[in-house]
């Protein structure tokens, strides 16, 4: 593993990070694939062809469907899914917010009934390690609580004292696991997560707590859910500077094109969301000049591609009005169109991102970019 610092903009970072499944060069888009697939119908094929550098899996899912040690005896989740870049999976940490209302927090770990069958399931820092491991995924994410972020401060002071020896057990199972003769992928990363909700002394404090564990990676969790966007950009604008410049800095669960606009100038290079594949699914698609909701009967003779001079596979195939009638219908397509020129958008954004890093015009690039998409169509 190696993380090399390529460039620097003000706070932006132009990096590149060498994996034992290959490079990724950041700042980076993570494509969401849930339950090792993205949602509407895409492949993995089609991932390499809009761009996709890594795709990112949810630990819990795999876990109580289809099951981690079946993933484990038949190849680990890059021969599962047929996938040969590199994996980052979630550590199952976020349903401790998300299931909040069937789920039970200890020192030990969470109880959970599943949402599946209802049974109940124990997961604390080995156990997730333990599955991530059985899945082989390149960068196995540490097990923490996300807290609300509006949350009181003592409850937030207690759950990140407990995540932060979470860490430590994590780092430490892991070591042993990556030693054992039958783990599938024995370079697998640790990245560690800082929490805080939004109390920037409690966020700076973490950060430098977890900084000194000298982890390949580290991700500002427990944003974007239910935070402004100003109070998400103040607390990276705190906490970012505390977390180690030479590692890879993952800003998690965010955001909107404009979210990862002003992450990057703050110093993030790691990112996902469900956005665009989740808009994609309800046809609203991503263009230079905002946001389209296709289903809207202006589209319904628009023989355009959803956007003029985009490369990805819709675009040079099927107009505005086929790609609409497709969704009138509930065809299955309609929302795999959609979905692929999304993902494609992202990836494409992030290489301009990428490029305009190279170049030194990042700056200009992100107000043109911002500009464009607020101004919508001619």
């Amino acid at each position: 593993m190696k993380y090399e610092l390529l460039k620097t903009e003000g706070k932006a970072k132009r990096g590149r990070f060498h994996t034992v499944h290959g490079v990724i060069e950041t700042p980076v888009f993570m494509n969401v694939g849930t339950v090792a697939a993205i949602k509407g119908a895409v492949s993995t094929d089609d991932l390499r062809e809009i761009k996709c550098q890594v795709e990112l899996s949810n630990t819990y899912h795999l876990h109580v469907r289809t099951g981690d040690k079946l993933i484990k005896e038949l190849g680990g989740l890059h021969k599962f899914m047929n996938w040969d870049r590199p994996i980052l999976t979630d550590s199952g940490g976020f349903q401790v917010f998300s299931l909040a209302g069937i789920r039970k927090i200890k020192e030990e770990g969470v109880t959970f009934n599943s949402h599946i069958d209802g049974r109940k399931i124990f997961m604390g820092p080995e156990e997730s390690m333990q599955i991530q491991s059985n899945l082989g995924s390149t960068i196995a994410m540490a097990f923490d609580e996300c807290p609300p972020a509006l949350a009181e401060r003592k409850y937030v002071e207690d759950s990140v004292a407990r995540t932060t020896r979470w860490l430590y057990r994590c780092k430490e199972e892991m070591a042993r696991l990556n030693s054992l003769p039958d783990t599938i992928n024995k370079e697998q990363l640790l990245f560690g997560i800082n929490q805080g909700a939004i109390f920037n002394d409690i966020r700076i404090e973490h950060a430098k707590r977890i900084a000194e564990l000298d982890l390949p990676g580290y991700a500002v969790g427990g944003l974007a859910v239910g935070e402004s966007h100003e109070q998400m950009y103040d607390v990276l604008d705190n906490v970012v500077p505390y977390l180690p410049q030479n590692k890879p800095t993952y800003l998690m669960g965010v955001g909107t094109p404009a979210n990862i606009l002003e992450a990057v100038e703050r110093g993030v290079d790691f990112f996902d969301c469900v956005y665009p594949s989740r808009n994609g699914r309800h046809g609203h698609v991503y263009t230079n000049h905002g946001k389209l909701n296709l289903f809207n009967q202006k589209f319904e003779k628009d023989m355009r591609p959803i956007e003029e001079g985009c490369g990805c596979p819709t675009c040079r195939s099927y107009s505005r009005a086929y790609v609409r009638h497709l969704l009138k219908a509930k065809e299955m397509l309609g929302m795999r169109l959609c979905v692929l020129h999304n993902l494609y958008f992202y990836n494409t954004m992030m290489e301009e991102i990428r490029d305009a890093l190279d170049t030194g015009d990042f700056a200009g690039y992100k107000k043109r970019k911002l500009e464009s998409m607020e101004a919508g169509e001619d």
